[in-house]
């Protein structure tokens, strides 16, 4: 009887659940460079489709170009000459990598051209005057490109026919656009009044259910997915499932919290191998990949008070990856941060899948074990079969 207890209590320990563990960061950060002694206002960012070279846009017209691979060598740098000192607030490549629009106050919409490094206006710009212009994002084509407004307005463009300004849109501002890797269908985010899909021919529908939730980013990150994911205040999740053949049937996934985290979403950038990459306020991040629909801390508020109290209390505007888990951060303020994968986490996740790898191995041979332990009926029949008697 006494065995029979003991293996009842062996049983009820193996199986009580486990005490979740509390997250880590997964990188380290040093800063390598600042780009001025002062605070330049960063808005925003973006990757050269060659992965070469990183764009950046600020307050008082501010736009630079820096090395994606070196970026702490200010020898490869080239300050921009936009003739503006109206705030820019977005930027977006050409699929073909020659040219990038820029956007912001005051109606501009800007074109940076890669050979000559020269800005200039871009065609039908004027139907803009007085907008506040916020997002911008090129189709998979290249073939136009959307640009989205403080009032809510979504507009098509191509060098041909200019702006021209869409239908059905509604009032809040447009926080992000961002157009799915392999096809013309784009996403765009708002403050207010939802999530909305832009069809190849400009239809614009908004999302049924999405009008609750304030939507700081949208990413369509893995081209292999006919799936967004918007990115709403209050860390919460939610991708947009597109229906590719009629767009405004596209449906929406149930929605997610990261309640665990401290903090809350301030923005986007695109991850390494189909992740986005979500900058979070105090200064933290996390990686979500759409694939299998799971987030992964990078670094936490608290780690990054410890490594540095002042960039810390600065926003992250912009993260790149050049591999995985090996990048840089740019801030509001102008900070370069490079960050590395921590190996001492590396070491532990190996540790844990071989606590895990040998835990799955031995439970069952201990749980058999002490049923065999307390069983004369299976030891004796174990005997026979070995062509022994229990004596």
């Amino acid at each position: 009887m006494r065995g029979y207890i003991f293996l009842g209590l062996v049983l009820t320990i193996l199986l009580l659940p486990g005490v979740p563990a509390e997250p880590e960061s997964a990188i380290e950060l040093t800063l390598i460079d600042s780009l001025e002694d002062y605070d330049i206002g960063i808005h925003a960012g973006k990757v050269s489709p060659d992965g070469l070279s990183v764009l950046l846009v600020g307050e008082d017209g501010f736009a630079h170009r820096i090395s994606a691979t070196d970026a702490g060598d200010r020898s490869k740098d080239v300050q921009l000459n936009t003739n503006r000192n109206a705030a820019l607030h977005d930027l977006a490549w050409h699929p073909g990598g020659k040219t990038a629009l820029l956007t912001g106050d005051l109606g501009m919409a800007l074109r940076y051209t890669a050979e000559t490094h020269g800005i200039s206006t871009v065609n039908g710009s004027g139907a803009l005057l007085g907008l506040n212009m916020t997002a911008v994002e090129w189709r998979a084509a290249g073939d136009f490109a959307y640009f989205g407004a403080v009032d809510g307005s979504l507009w098509k463009f191509s060098e041909g026919s200019g702006m021209v300004k869409l239908a059905d849109t509604q009032d809040s501002p447009v926080s992000d656009i961002s157009c799915h890797r392999n096809q013309n269908v784009c996403v765009v985010s708002t403050l207010n009044d939802g999530l909305a899909v832009v069809s190849s021919f400009d239809q614009v529908t908004f999302l049924s259910g999405t009008s609750g939730e304030t939507w700081i980013g949208v990413d369509c990150a893995d081209p292999t997915l006919n799936e967004c994911v918007g990115f709403a205040s209050g860390k919460k999740t939610q991708a947009v499932r597109i229906d590719m053949n009629d767009p405004s049937q596209s449906t929406m996934r149930s929605i997610g919290e990261l309640s665990t985290l401290s903090g809350d979403f301030i923005g986007v950038s695109r991850g390494h191998d189909g992740s986005t990459l979500v900058h979070m306020a105090p200064f933290s991040m996390i990686r979500q990949q759409p694939l299998i629909t799971e987030a992964f801390v990078q670094i936490l508020p608290e780690d990054a008070v410890s490594w540095d109290a002042v960039i810390s209390g600065r926003s992250i505007e912009f993260v790149w990856e050049n591999e995985q888990q090996s990048g840089f951060i740019v801030t509001s303020f102008g900070n370069i941060v490079s960050f590395e994968s921590i190996s001492d986490v590396e070491e532990l996740d190996m540790v844990s899948l071989m606590v895990i790898i040998a835990v799955t191995i031995s439970v069952p041979g201990v749980v058999v074990g002490l049923i065999y332990m307390n069983s004369p009926y299976l030891q004796r029949k174990y005997l026979e079969i070995r062509g022994l008697k229990k004596k």
